[in-house]
């Protein structure tokens, strides 16, 4: 698990080395973060909502390899990495009844 996490930390780290950072290793322009994710992954944006303090939440894949990451970005511009991983897959689950919260 450890090694997972680390393992984890340190491609996030890779992932945007470079000259546009901002504020950590993990963050960058929306614009930067969308380029290498793209360029680098394959991945498209797939879904988004709103989260906690108009932040946005986007997931981003790519159906050719399966990987995929969550990103959040600020009102400042600021996109942040939040989770990445493999073995993406869409899912079309119908939505529960009325009444039961599934």
């Amino acid at each position: 698990m450890i090694k997972r996490l680390l393992t984890g930390a340190i491609s996030a780290l890779l992932f945007l080395n470079g000259p546009a950072l901002a504020q950590s290793a993990t963050c960058a322009p929306r614009d930067t973060v969308v380029e290498r994710l793209a360029s680098s992954y394959g991945e498209t944006r797939q879904s988004m909502g709103l989260g906690a303090n108009n932040v946005v939440i986007e997931v981003f894949a790519s159906a050719r390899s399966g990987s995929w990451t969550i990103t959040e970005t600020g009102t400042d511009g600021i996109t942040c990495l939040v989770a990445s991983g493999r073995a993406f897959e869409a899912i079309a689950a119908p939505l529960p009844s009325p009444g039961n919260d599934a």
